[in-house]
């Protein structure tokens, strides 16, 4: 689409949307914000390290050493214990916090043009038919047709981990399934324009942006386990019934 098919489609104008069409349409979209993903206590994931039968024959070890007078023996399964639980926490914290991290690189405000006057708003606040303008360092709030480019660049790698910044152009796509990287014509948030300036029609807001579908794609990858962890479960139905026969006999 050109940029006034664009601006017509979004029911806007050069001049911008006015304080209560904003309002209307915040109220309708919501936040131009990721929305806050699943949180799991750090207690949580410590505690289900052990949630595994291998894991659970060793600690009844524990209990019988210990039980038994075998202090030693007893302490070091427990430094083994111990040792294995704090290594898979930190390895699965450190993965919910993606999510958290994304959040952060978030714009934490952005130019727009209101009743035709350029004012500076929480990102938050922004709202598909709002009109972004764009400086160099400018941190991009949400996903934008270009309306207007001097010499802009943009740094994508966030969306497309191309470390080269794209040059920007006014020309639209023939295509509506071109890749992120090719839409020249579009900016999206999260990216940093690099050089020149612009304007831009948003088009998309919170978790509707690419930026967005990231956050949305880690929130429902699910966790497969690794062939060590598949192996550690076959051994310890192997040693439970190693210890029931052994104690049935």
């Amino acid at each position: 689409m050109s940029p006034e098919e664009v601006l017509a489609a979004l029911e806007t104008a050069p001049e911008g949307l006015s304080k209560a069409e904003a309002a209307a349409r915040l109220a309708e979209h919501g936040p131009n914000e990721l929305a806050p993903g699943k949180k799991i206590s750090p207690a949580v994931i410590f505690f289900r390290q052990f949630a595994n039968l291998l894991m659970l024959i060793l600690i009844a070890a524990v209990v019988i050493s210990f039980a038994m007078g075998e202090t030693l023996d007893a302490l070091v399964i427990l430094v083994i214990l111990l040792g294995s639980g704090i290594l898979g926490f930190f390895q699965e914290y450190r993965a919910e916090k993606a999510a958290a991290a994304l959040a952060k690189m978030a714009a934490p405000t952005a130019t727009v043009i209101r009743e035709g006057r350029e004012l500076t708003i929480p990102s938050r606040e922004v709202v598909p038919g709002d009109l972004l303008v764009l400086y160099t360092g400018d941190r991009v709030a949400a996903d934008g047709r270009l309306l207007e480019v001097v010499n802009l660049k943009a740094d994508e790698a966030l969306l497309t981990g191309e470390s080269t910044a794209v040059a920007k152009h006014l020309n639209g796509v023939s295509e509506p399934d071109t890749p992120v990287g090719d839409r020249t014509c579009m900016v999206f948030g999260g990216t940093v324009i690099t050089y020149g300036r612009g304007r831009a029609v948003v088009t998309a807001t919170g978790m509707s942006t690419e930026f967005g579908h990231i956050a949305r794609l880690l929130e429902e990858v699910e966790v497969e386990r690794t062939p060590l962890e598949r192996r550690i479960t076959t051994i310890g139905r192997v040693l439970a019934a190693v210890c029931l026969s052994v104690a049935v006999g």
